[in-house]
Formats: C-alpha cells, structure tokens, sequence
C-alpha cells in the first residue's frame, strides 16, 4: 500500500520560524546537516547550533542562527535571487521559495503593491532566511512528504514593528491564514508570528484534528521566552499515513468535518449568492447550493457548508445571519481528500499556482484570470501555457534527477 511521511504541527502556543524548526530538529533531524544544507546559500557569516531548554519544565529543542550584523531590508526580489543562486536540493528550493511568497503575497495586499516590490524588514534578515531554509531542509532530511496543522493560536494586544504600532496578531498572520482555524489565548505575546505564519500558509495541505498515522517521532521546538501557564513551545508529531486513505492500520482515515445546511425557499437569487460568499470568506473549506422541491411543491435552495469543526460556530452564524433561516442542521463527516502540493510556473513574468495531484494539474483559475487580465490574453491561453510549462519543468527535473 503506497504511503508518505507526515508532519503535523500542533500550534497550541503558537508558531515561529525558530520554533518550526527547533521542533523539526527535536524530532530528530541533524543540526550539522541541516547546517551543511544552510551553507548552500552562500551566506558568509551564518552558522546554526541548537541548545535543550525547559519551558514550563518540558524540555525542547532551541534553534539558534547566528549572523553577522545584517539589518538589510530586502525585497521578495531579492531573496528570490538568493534562494535562486544557492545550491539547494530542489525540494528545499522549492518550499523555502513558496513560503516567501506567501509573506510577499500577504503582505502586497496589506500595502497596495506587487508581490516583487515588497520589502521585508522583519523577515528580510539572514536570520529569518535560515530560519525558513533550515525548516524546508529539516523536512526534506526527515523525508516529510505532506504537512498539516492544528489550529493555530494567537496573542493579543498590540506590537511594535517596522511600520510602528500594529495589533497583535499582526495584520501579515491574519491575512496569511486566511481560511484556517485560529483561536485565541489571553495573553499578550506575538504567539504565531509572520515567518510561522507563512510556512503554514505555504506547506501545509490542510488543517485539523492530528491526522490517522503509525507514529514515528514527535519534537518541541522552543520559543525564546517563558510564558505563564503553558510550555512556548510548537509541537511537531511524524508518522506514517497512507496515500491511498486508509491509516497505518488498513481503516479509513478520513479528515473530520462539520457539514451545515439550511434549506430555503424565500430567498433571492442575490441573498443566495451573497450568503455563499460570506461562508467562503468566513473560512468554509466549500459553500454550495442544491434545487429541491420542498413541501407543497414548492421549490427551494439547500444552502450547505463545509468547514473545520472548530470553524462550525463562526459558520453557523453566518449561515443563519446571511440566509434568514430560521434554523440550520449540522452534521459531522468525514472527507477522503487525494493528496495534492502546489508548484508554481512562469508564463511571460507572470507568476501562477499550479495545484498537483495523482495524475493530475489544474492551473489556479484565480491565478490565470489575474495573469489573463494584465497580459491581455484569454484565461484559457494563459492555462494552457502555463499547464505546458508545468509540464515542461517536470521533464526537465525527471531528466537531472534520472540522467540516464
């Protein structure tokens, strides 16, 4: 039975980049080899070590990079330059790449400009650029071929920043897990920030309940500070899962889900539409509607939700704010979902995600509309190019990693 390896993130404290990868060197990656993988960037000056701590007297692992004086603000650009010209497996290229995307991504929304011009002041040092290749390369050592999460935990309060005073969580984090389960601690601490953020954003296939696996190993990766009351620390747990959808043991392992539904017949067509898109942007994984006949013959509309369990009291009352129902069913089920990754092609400097599964590559429509509309091209022009240069990528890296 085909398998893959699984880490999930258990983000109960929150997450950063050090603590992703101090959990991932807890579990049992090699600090001298994730170094050496760091030493492809070509940083002069940079050095990782790790040291055992107790936070809240459990013991876990520290990650710490060391840098030269490096306060440089540097643009998605020209860490992409960086990531680009380092000798890196390709893997770790890859994921390292679409982490810093999705910070560019986040935060050119929140600034009005494009995804290559933002700068990185936070996030643009040495520093967070190991923390984010020393995770991708912690993965590829421990051989984790899917990621997932729990939901993730956030601070309160406010910050400081680069920009000057912003709430905590900051405005990056909110827009990056956009669509994830958050919740909050009363506690005013920065809990999950930007970096972590984004590596979930980015790598994880999903979110919820610690998936059905045959345990291997499990890590903590420390925060650095205290916190009263709870460990700061991330929790890493690996095993083994079937790709087929059953678990180690032969039994389905479906992902639990908590499905809503209302049924309606005094809504118009626009109040329909409108509720749809206020589930979606509320964070339901889907949002549809189906025709019946209901008593009397009338006709009338299912409204119907799909989300994380611990998104179902949000979604509810959106579904009963924005339908006018009187009441809504919700039922726990299970979804069988095919592993799928994200890759990411160029067609004429535009940048689009490609979504992959078993046999199969689908272009993101929302990707090839936007590259459609600024090169005045036809959407089905621009996914067709860009789904013959996905194909024209995988070639190419089937051919050096197979040369014969």
């Amino acid at each position: 039975m085909p398998t893959e390896r699984t880490a999930w993130f258990h983000c109960f404290a929150g997450i950063a980049g050090d603590m992703a990868l101090g959990s991932l060197l807890d579990a049992g990656a090699e600090v001298g080899e994730v170094a050496a993988i760091l030493g492809g960037l070509g940083v002069g000056g940079l050095s990782l070590t790790s040291e055992r701590v107790l936070r809240a007297g459990l013991r876990a692992t520290r990650a710490i990079v060391h840098v030269d004086e490096d306060d440089t603000s540097r643009t998605f650009g020209d860490i992409r330059t960086i990531l680009d010209t380092a000798s890196l497996p390709p893997r770790v290229h890859d994921r390292a790449l679409a982490v810093f995307r999705a910070l560019a991504r986040a935060e050119g929304e929140l600034h009005g400009m494009a995804p290559e011009e933002v700068h990185f002041h936070e996030v643009g040092g040495h520093d967070a650029i190991a923390d984010v290749v020393g995770t991708a390369a912690a993965l590829e050592l421990l051989e984790v071929d899917v990621i997932r999460s729990g939901p993730v935990a956030m601070g309160t309060g406010t910050l400081h920043s680069a920009h000057g005073l912003l709430p905590n969580p900051a405005p990056a984090v909110v827009a990056l897990l956009r669509g994830a389960p958050l919740y909050g601690r009363d506690v005013r601490v920065e809990l999950t920030t930007p970096t972590g953020a984004a590596i979930l954003a980015a790598l994880a296939a999903g979110f919820g309940a610690l998936p059905s696996m045959q345990l291997e190993r499990s890590g903590y990766g420390a925060g650095s500070r205290d916190l009263e009351g709870m460990p700061n620390v991330t929790q890493v747990v690996i095993g083994t899962t079937s790709s087929t959808g059953t678990g180690a043991s032969g039994t389905p392992a479906g992902q639990p889900l908590a499905l809503l539904e209302a049924n309606l017949d005094d809504a118009t067509g626009e109040q329909l539409a409108d509720a749809l898109e206020a589930l979606l942007a509320a964070g339901a994984l889907d949002a549809w509607l189906t025709p019946v006949v209901m008593k009397k013959g009338r006709p009338g509309q299912v409204l119907s939700a799909l989300g994380e369990p611990s998104m179902a009291p949000r979604l509810r009352e959106v579904l009963l704010a924005e339908s006018g129902s009187f009441g809504v069913r919700e039922s726990l089920v299970d979804r069988y979902a095919v592993t799928r990754a994200f890759a990411e092609v160029e067609v004429l400097g535009e940048t689009l995600r490609v979504k992959v599964g078993p046999g199969r590559a689908k272009v993101e429509h929302d990707d090839a509309r936007r590259a459609a509309r600024r090169l005045q091209l036809s959407v089905t022009e621009v996914t067709s190019r860009a789904e013959e240069a996905f194909r024209r990528t995988r070639t190419e890296r089937n051919t050096v990693a197979d040369p014969e």
